[in-house]
Formats: structure tokens, C-alpha cells, sequence
């Protein structure tokens, strides 16, 4: 089994860290000081479920090295995928399974646009972890786990394969029945607190204090459930309560990904999130007002994080 990780980040480097201690092998792409610390000195991950070093059987920038993979995990941010899907294309094979893990509604859209559509599976992640520095990746709280399955549902060989895989490597996996359903449930709770916490600059906790800003944070999940359904996805109210049950359940101090990357100046993913949902419910004519609100206010600091 050849298998590339696409992006060492927090996602890549503990799903490819763990499938790499399985005795796989496992290339990786990443760039700069953390490229030559993993060619150096092995890739760190210091994990609540114990601390471990791999040295992957192949770390570079240049997709053109890398053998026709088996199996490829897609560790970037959402809004990098159509990027990684073309710097990938060269060396996907027939067989080749792209695996996308990114936050975000459209990752296997934006893949079947550069891709055939055959190379394609959906997938998600439950994670926190990040780079702590180069080489290094923490992985500081909740059990791991990964959702995963072909697009149509069906239960191929190949996915109950890449169980399998996953399973030896000790990582949390799970085949749902419905995998679109399960993107998007994790899709609105991402949806309704990142822009929120980029905007407030506080914890979710904090966030919840307001009765205004909650009730505004229901509306937002509302606009998901409202455009997903018209898109077909089988999203219920159900969903939009236990998306805030979530939200209340955080601990003090929590932060969503997003959020943090528009605190700090970076690119974020807002264009795959409340951004979406603006342009998808224009085209599906459903009213997304606040949606739009959250997106127009935080648009300003994306423009100017992108040319930094």
C-alpha cells in the first residue's frame, strides 16, 4: 500500500504519523523549515495517546518523486484543494482513492472538477491537533476519528480496504450510510461558529453568554439546514440542536480552526463556509441573510490576509 499525505499539518501529520507507525509506506508532501526538520529528524507527534517519531519513506515539496499512490489523504485547508487536486493529477492512477479530510460542504466537488470522479471518496475528520513547530505536531485533546465512504454510499471493496487500513493504524474510523450527511452535519457546526468567533475574537463559551449572539448562531445553522435540504441532504432540525448542544459542550476557551486563522491574519476558510452558503442560496433561491452578514463583515480581513 502506497500511500501519500498531501499537507503535514495538524490533520496530515497525526493520520499520516499513525499510518506510517503502522509500518505503511508513507510519503509526504510538505514545504519549508518543516520539510527539512521531517527529512532530518523524523516526524514528531506528541499525542495524549502517547508520543511517537516516524520517518516517512519519502518527505518532499515535489509531487513529481512520489510513486502512483494507492491511497492519497488530502491534509490542506478546504480553499487549497482545487490547487492540491491539480498538483496531483500527474500521478493519480486508475485505483488511485483521494481521500479529502478539510472542513467544508464542496471538497469532493471541487476534486471532481480536476480529478475523475472515480478517484474520489468523502470523508471527514474529528481532530485537534497542529504543528507545534517544524517537525513537530501536538495532539492535545479528543479521541481521533475519521468518517469516510464512497460518494454513492455503496459498500466497494476498496473502502472496506481502507478500514481496514485504518483500523491497524490504531485510528478511530467509521463507514456511515449516509457520508454526505455526515459532512454536512459536521459543515453546519463548523458554519455557525467560526465566522462568529472571527468576528467576537472570544471563545465559544464567551460567545454563548449573549442570548443575541446565540439566537443569531441558531439562524445561521438554520440557513445550512434550509440550503442542504434543497440540495438534497437529508439535514433535520435534530441536527441544528445538537449542532448547539455541541457548541454549549465545548470548554472554556474553545476555538474553532477558522476562527483563529482570521484572529492571526491568515487565509481562512470563509469562503468554503458562510461564504458557500451565500452563493449556494442564490442559486438554489433560499434566503441566507445572516449567513451573508457574518460573510460580508469578516470579507475585509480576508482580502487583506490574502495579500499579506
Amino acid at each position: 500500500m502506497e500511500i501519500l499525505v498531501y499537507g503535514i499539518g495538524g490533520v496530515g501529520g497525526y493520520f499520516g504519523g499513525k499510518l506510517a507507525k503502522a509500518g505503511y509506506n508513507v510519503s509526504m508532501i510538505a514545504r519549508g523549515k518543516h520539510l527539512e526538520a521531517i527529512k532530518e529528524n523524523g516526524l514528531e507527534v506528541e499525542s495524549i495517546n502517547g508520543n511517537f517519531t516516524v520517518h516517512p519513506k519519502l518527505a518532499t515539496d515535489d509531487v513529481a518523486e512520489v510513486a502512483t499512490p494507492d491511497l492519497v489523504i488530502l491534509g490542506v485547508k478546504s480553499w487549497q484543494i482545487s490547487e492540491a487536486a491539480k498538483d496531483i493529477k500527474p500521478i493519480i492512477g486508475k485505483n488511485t482513492m483521494v481521500l479529502p479530510l478539510q472542513n467544508g460542504a464542496s471538497n469532493a466537488e471541487k476534486l471532481m472538477e480536476v480529478l475523475p470522479k472515480e478517484n474520489v471518496l468523502g470523508g471527514l475528520c474529528r481532530i485537534i491537533a497542529f504543528k507545534e513547530g517544524p517537525g513537530k505536531i501536538k495532539h492535545p485533546s479528543i479521541e481521533p476519528h475519521v468518517t469516510f465512504g464512497e460518494l454513492n454510499n455503496s459498500k466497494t471493496e476498496r473502502i472496506l480496504q481502507l478500514k481496514k487500513i485504518f483500523d491497524k493504524s490504531g485510528v478511530n474510523c467509521e463507514i456511515p450510510e449516509d457520508i454526505q450527511l455526515e459532512i454536512w452535519r459536521k459543515f453546519l457546526y463548523i458554519t455557525t461558529v467560526s465566522a462568529m468567533g472571527g468576528l467576537t475574537r472570544v471563545s465559544i463559551d464567551k460567545i454563548l453568554q449573549s442570548e443575541y449572539l446565540k439566537d443569531m448562531m441558531r439562524k445561521t445553522a438554520e440557513e445550512v439546514l434550509a440550503v442542504g435540504n434543497k440540495k438534497g441532504i437529508a439535514l433535520t432540525r435534530e441536527h441544528v440542536e445538537k449542532a448547539l448542544k455541541v457548541a454549549a459542550q465545548q470548554p472554556k476557551g474553545t476555538t474553532a480552526s477558522t476562527q483563529r486563522d482570521i484572529m492571526e491574519g491568515k487565509p481562512s476558510e470563509l469562503e468554503n463556509f458562510n461564504g458557500y452558503i451565500v452563493k449556494e442560496g442564490e442559486k438554489c433561491q433560499i434566503s441566507t441573510p445572516v449567513n451573508r452578514l457574518l460573510y460580508e463583515l469578516v470579507l475585509p480581513m480576508e482580502k487583506e490576509a490574502r495579500k499579506a
